[in-house]
């Protein structure tokens, strides 16, 4: 087969002519071989099938093609020169140092503002100290003596010592009155003092204290009546009270803490130490879970959990307890037991341990 019948075979021929005449003499074998074993398999397409070679034939071909494929393919990639590839490496490296310079002007940007900023303030400040310098010394300068012209006279001085004069003189004069006042005051003093002493001793003591007693006596009586009937009153009005229901006032006596105490039906420590088994009621149920004892005094004011119907003792004669009126009942604390206004929640009187 010569050059003349590759080029008439097909375009692949014209295609491998010209690779042969670009690259290298051994590349351009192998792209001449590759470029017949085509063409062969062109031509053999192209003829009728019983003029076709065998088929072992058309596998070398392939197997011929598959070996020159590799090179064709690198011959077609660009080969880069050393002179640009070099090239590239110093435009890339010049690209960063421009990147590190530009970062680092911002940097140096950012602080020669934060540098500007701090001069700023510590400028304002120093003029704000020379302003105050400058305000001190002008009101130094305005306190300062105004001196006269050398022509004129200065009479300020003598106006000056005149009226400290003046003000001595009126300081004298108010301390000798009042000398004079203290004197004579003395006097007189001393005098009904010596008047005194001389009646008295003439015959008059004896009246003076008749007369004392009698005032002195009369006066005391008043008071007692005042206090007598004041005091009624205050108490009648200091023991009534009122309290609300919901549907109407309701009028009550105040509770008496001590009354109760001092009558023998309600002495529930006897009746206690003769019947202990009333005074076990079991075990006292907080109604929060975390509460813990306290003791309570008179005055305290309660939730109303802690005086709900569950926590009233219903019978007090049991334990011999005065019975209760108004908005006071008795309520069982721990081993306490405490009488609580249920209306305010106020404990108005409390007994300690008494409970086992």
């Amino acid at each position: 087969m010569t050059l003349t019948d590759l080029l008439k075979g097909s375009a692949i021929g014209a295609l491998s002519m010209a690779m042969l005449f670009a690259v290298t003499p051994e590349r351009a074998e192998a792209a001449e071989t590759a470029a017949v074993a085509s063409v062969a398999i062109a031509q053999d397409r192209d003829q009728p099938r019983r003029e076709r070679p065998q088929r072992g034939d058309r596998r070398e071909a392939r197997q011929q093609i598959r070996e020159a494929r590799p090179a064709a393919r690198q011959e077609r990639q660009p080969q880069a020169a050393p002179q640009q590839r070099q090239a590239e490496r110093s435009d890339r490296r010049q690209n960063r140092d421009a990147a590190r310079a530009q970062a680092q002007n911002r940097g140096d940007r950012a602080r020669r503002a934060t540098t500007d900023r701090a001069d700023a303030g510590l400028e304002a400040q120093r003029e704000a100290i020379r302003q105050a310098s400058r305000n001190a010394q002008q009101q130094r300068g305005r306190q300062q003596p105004t001196w006269s012209a050398p022509g004129e006279r200065d009479t300020s001085r003598r106006d000056a010592y005149r009226a400290a004069r003046e003000a001595n003189d009126a300081r004298q004069d108010r301390r000798d009155t009042r000398q004079a006042y203290r004197a004579g005051r003395q006097d007189d003093s001393r005098q009904d003092r010596r008047d005194t002493r001389r009646a008295y001793r003439a015959g008059e003591r004896e009246g003076y204290r008749d007369g004392r007693r009698v005032d002195r006596r009369e006066d005391r009586r008043d008071t007692r009546q005042a206090y007598r009937a004041g005091q009624r009153d205050v108490t009648r009005s200091s023991r009534q009270a009122r309290y609300y229901d919901g549907r109407r006032w309701n009028d009550y006596q105040r509770w008496d803490r001590q009354d109760w105490r001092r009558n023998q039906r309600y002495n529930w420590q006897g009746w206690r130490a003769s019947n202990r088994h009333l005074y076990r009621p079991g075990r006292y149920y907080s109604p929060y879970r975390n509460h813990s004892y306290s003791r309570l005094s008179i005055g305290i004011s309660l939730g109303s959990v802690f005086f709900g119907s569950r926590y009233q003792i219903q019978d007090p004669w049991r334990y011999r307890l005065p019975e209760v009126y108004g908005p006071y009942r008795w309520v069982r604390y721990y081993d306490d037991v405490l009488l609580v206004d249920i209306y305010s929640g106020e404990v108005v009187d409390v007994i300690y341990d008494f409970f086992w």
